[in-house]
């Protein structure tokens, strides 16, 4: 029974969010994971075909769904993340293009065996990089700040500049063999292009500014940015195919750099779209290949040519054209290894290989061949490389995932110490600085600003922190602080201190209770009690289960009024303890608690009768 397309757009949806989750609990490359569910159930075993399936509709909806990911990319594209890398990345974007168009030509033609014309095409086409494989790498691998931010702005600048360049060839390719050469053509080139960059700026102009002026609501918002983005790419593409692309990139940027207030919201919905259509897009795509196309990529000609672009090209091109640019040997190497392929090149390189096989280029029909050998084999090998890759060249952020604590006081200030002596990163973020002045004199690790600042998203580099913790003695803050960092952070790893107040033997529960981060510890414990604590001489104290003394064993032996903070596992792993999360530990694990200070009282006393026994 052939199953009906509504079951099959059911299957794709499963293995594309399915493939992510597997990806995330296992730690594995998101894309490498898709990329192998998608090929066991189309070619391989044959369950779905979705080109075969959606006909007429497939390339419009792979095409519409690189648009809205393109854009999601984009908008995340601000001119403040330059600092420091905005003339590598211009370089790479233009001379270390043109270097990997050239090479990646010669190479196509004398070891691929393409004829020049399809050699120059695919050429361009292939200095992408793109958003689609490289968001879910930089994602998994946790690079250093100004490596990342290298890899991530290329990957959504060049990708329409690869599309260009391929246009831009098979425009030079017609204008040169034609019987009767036309530059006309030409000229229609260089002007859709340039129509695309001022469609997409003014599209975004206009959008940001009926954002700001309040002409369309905030439930409107993201919906209105998908139509217009969609818009944005078709009326472009109309023009001139391909020069979509283009136009979105240049709509994202020119939102992103706007200073909208709602900007990060749309990032948020952008992103989670993205996600969605990147899972279920590459499956399909996947999915659809045929198992000659499979089988071919290991001929000689195709694995040399891979192998060349890999180890040759990506990196020459990239070595040359950040020559006096100020990253490092180790920056260098690492940006000239990283260059997976991903659906750009592949939905793109499948419409050149109708268009060159319809103007007579015989070898055309193995494109899709070799762009797929290039995607899969640079998938697998920068996917499951970079992790190792990173670390060997210390690019990589080193020792556990830290803790971000919103708010100075002396119970964040202990918290920070205790975690540093389990060797995980703490740093406390306040706007007032009266209230940093325990921080500072205590010398951990502090930063001055508001965690909802503009200024602070750009100059705070928080990438090495996985749990953001709020516990400033503001309620509502804090769970504002929750509601926004939850998208980013995820639901497991946002805190706040007990929003409860304790009033006539209850707790008076308001709004601030009901959203935004997990609470921390027990709802008995607001903030005041746990400063309380620290005053009264409360000490944080570590102890490690085993066998013999299990957490039952470790609760009858505890004070009544302990409070258990957080556990450390054998793998380094961190686990702060709440009543919605239900933490059960084991045997192996360290617990962190805040327990009375009995054994040191009992020290104490036991050296004052000590010496009052030696003075008689």
């Amino acid at each position: 029974m052939v199953p009906s397309l509504l079951f099959e757009i059911m299957i794709i949806g499963l293995l594309g969010i399915g493939s992510q989750w597997v990806a995330w609990r296992y730690r594995l490359p998101a894309i490498v994971v898709m990329a192998i569910t998608g090929l066991l159930v189309g070619p391989i075993f044959g369950f779905i075909n979705p080109e075969e399936s959606f006909g007429p509709m497939y390339s419009p909806i792979i095409s519409a769904a690189v648009a809205i990911i393109l854009f999601e990319g984009s908008l995340n594209l601000s001119f403040s993340e330059l600092r420091g890398v905005g003339k590598s990345i211009f370089r790479i974007s233009t001379v270390g293009a043109f270097i990997a168009w050239i090479l990646g030509s010669l190479t196509a033609h004398y070891v691929a065996g393409l004829s020049w014309a399809v050699a120059f095409v695919i050429g361009g086409l292939f200095i992408v990089t793109g958003p689609t494989v490289i968001m879910p790498l930089l994602r998994q691998s946790k690079l250093k700040a100004r490596p990342a931010k290298v890899l991530k702005w290329e990957g959504i600048i060049v990708d329409p500049i690869g599309a260009l360049l391929a246009v831009f060839a098979f425009e030079i390719i017609t204008f040169i063999t034609a019987i009767d050469p036309d530059g006309t053509q030409l000229l229609m080139f260089f002007a859709a292009s340039l129509f695309a960059i001022i469609l997409g700026w003014a599209l975004g102009r206009g959008l940001g500014w009926m954002f700001e002026t309040g002409h369309i609501p905030e439930f409107l918002k993201s919906p209105a940015v998908v139509v217009v983005v969609i818009f944005c790419f078709t009326a472009a593409d109309e023009v001139m195919h391909e020069t979509g692309l283009l136009s979105v990139t240049a709509m994202g940027i020119t939102l992103a750099n706007m200073g909208i207030s709602s900007i990060s919201d749309m990032r948020h919905f952008k992103e989670n779209i993205s996600v969605l259509l990147i899972s279920t897009i590459f499956i399909m795509l996947t999915a659809s290949l045929e198992m000659d196309t499979i089988l071919h990529i290991f001929s000689p000609n195709i694995i040399g040519y891979v192998l060349l672009m890999m180890f040759a090209v990506r990196p020459l091109s990239i070595f040359i054209a950040t020559i006096g640019t100020g990253l490092s040997f180790n920056e260098r190497a690492l940006v000239g290894w990283i260059a997976p392929r991903g659906i750009v090149a592949l939905t793109v390189s499948g419409y050149f290989a109708t268009v060159l096989a319809d103007a007579g280029y015989e070898d055309a029909s193995i494109l899709t061949t070799l762009t797929f050998a290039l995607v899969i084999f640079t998938v697998l090998a920068h996917g499951f490389s970079i992790g190792w890759l990173a670390k060997k060249l210390d690019l990589s952020m080193t020792g556990n995932p830290g803790v971000l604590l919103v708010g100075s006081n002396p119970f964040t200030v202990e918290l920070s110490k205790s975690l540093k002596k389990v060797d995980v990163p703490a740093m406390i973020i306040d706007s007032s600085w009266e209230h940093l002045s325990l921080a500072r004199k205590s010398g951990v690790p502090f930063y001055y600003g508001n965690m909802l600042s503009e200024q602070t998203e750009h100059h705070l580099d928080t990438i090495p922190y996985e749990y953001l913790l709020a516990v400033t003695d503001d309620r509502a803050f804090n769970s504002l602080i929750c509601t926004t960092f939850l998208p980013e952070y995820g639901r497991t790893n946002v805190f706040k201190a007990s929003p409860y107040n304790q009033l006539d033997n209850g707790y008076a529960k308001g709004v601030v209770s009901k959203v935004g981060g997990r609470i921390l510890f027990d709802k008995k414990f607001p903030l005041e009690i746990l400063i309380g604590k620290i005053e009264s001489g409360y000490v944080f104290r570590q102890t490690t289960l085993t066998e013999q003394f299990n957490f039952e064993a470790y609760k009858a032996e505890k004070d009544p009024s302990t409070i258990f903070l957080y556990l450390i596992k054998p793998s380094g792993q961190l686990k702060f303890f709440s009543e919605e999360m239900r933490t059960v530990p084991a045997i192996g694990d360290k617990i962190v608690s805040l327990t009375p200070p009995t054994k040191e009282q009992a020290k104490i006393q036991a050296k004052l009768e000590s010496n009052r026994t030696l003075n008689e």
